[in-house]
């Protein structure tokens, strides 16, 4: 790795048992999509408790609805590993849509959080996309390493139909302490997993109209000429339940530069960057590193955005500029000549 000019090496070195706390729950909580081998997890707890005494590491729901049980090895033996991460399922087994938000309620601290709302936006699902919460569970079984036996138990439950995969963790450590944790998915073939089916009613995607009349005046300052900007520049939007996103298209593939929220919405009123989430850059299209670094810096810079997860989100809370809504229009059309640039036209 190259810090400041100068290459620092590290060594691999075994998990000591501050690692497994300080680290590795924290890697987990803020890196989930790592531990599935075909997409992210919207995290909806950790150290859950459940009816039989136990507390989960980390709960998560995936893009279908599934329940996602991400349980760390911790020195257990691998039968106890494996039994206590089935226990931990079938418990979770047990909750229905209501129990899901209030564990996620409790988690963002926000009693004003709806799960199906939540779950939509983080994975930018389209109005015509719905899930069934909870309809099948998957086990994330975190290890470093995670075992032959474990690895051939959980095999033999995915032959079985369980849903178990298993991600063996690498720690490396430089010369000042520094940490840097590396992932390999061990057990899970995406060859073999079961989709869970879709059963609840789509809503209807808001139209432009409807939007605008939901926000205050100082979101409409803002949204009208984010909408103008996609007029002129021929970038798609689309529409979801709430708000929409702002696309470059790549001779029909749409790759989310920013979303647009309003005052009623999980986030509040707000724009968010498309660069790390589901359907957007990152995800989309082979962007370098780099540039999604320097699209990144490029909207800090502009003093509008502040820390969200992974992405960045400008709070519309009080009248802007002109030159603040110019800001945000050459950073959109800045990020949809990168994607254009690295993205194959079909």
């Amino acid at each position: 790795m190259r810090l400041g000019g100068v290459l620092s090496e590290y060594r691999e070195t075994p998990f000591r048992q501050e690692h497994d706390e300080s680290v590795l729950e924290g890697w987990l909580e803020s890196s989930p999509d790592a531990v599935l081998e075909d997409g992210g997890i919207l995290v909806v707890g950790r150290q859950v408790s459940t009816s039989l005494g136990g507390f989960v590491d980390l709960l998560g729901v995936d893009r279908e609805g599934n329940t996602v049980v991400v349980e760390l090895k911790r020195g257990r033996t691998p039968r106890e590993t494996v039994a206590q991460a089935l226990e931990y399922a079938s418990d979770v087994g047990r909750l229905d849509a209501a129990g899901l938000e209030g564990i996620l309620r409790a988690y963002l601290r926000d009693e004003s959080v709806v799960l199906a709302e939540h779950h939509r936006e983080h994975f930018a699902l389209e109005a015509a996309e719905a899930v069934a919460f909870n309809k099948d569970q998957r086990i994330v079984v975190v290890g470093q390493p995670v075992g032959r036996e474990i690895r051939q138990t959980a095999s033999f439950l995915r032959s079985k139909g369980v849903s178990v995969t298993c991600v063996e963790l690498s720690l490396f450590q430089d010369g000042d302490g520094a940490l840097l944790l590396s992932q390999q998915v061990v057990v899970g073939e995406e060859s073999d997993r079961t989709a869970a089916s879709v059963v609840s009613a789509p809503r209807a995607a808001i139209t432009e109209e409807e939007f605008l009349a939901s926000c205050d005046e100082n979101g409409r300052l803002v949204f009208s000429r984010v909408l103008d900007l996609a007029r002129k520049s021929l970038m798609p939007v689309r529409w979801g339940s709430k708000g929409f996103s702002l696309n470059a298209d790549l001779g029909g593939t749409h790759v989310a530069v920013c979303f647009g929220y309003p005052p009623g919405s999980v986030y509040g009123q707000s724009v968010c960057t498309g660069l790390r989430r589901p359907g957007g850059v990152a995800k989309k299209i082979a962007v370098p590193d780099e540039t999604i670094e320097a699209l990144y810096r490029r909207a800090r810079q502009t003093g509008l955005f502040e820390q969200a997860g992974r992405e960045l989100r400008w709070r519309i809370t009080q009248k802007p500029a002109d030159s603040e809504i110019g800001q945000l229009l050459d950073w959109c059309l800045s990020a949809e000549k990168q994607i254009r640039e690295h993205g194959p036209s079909r």
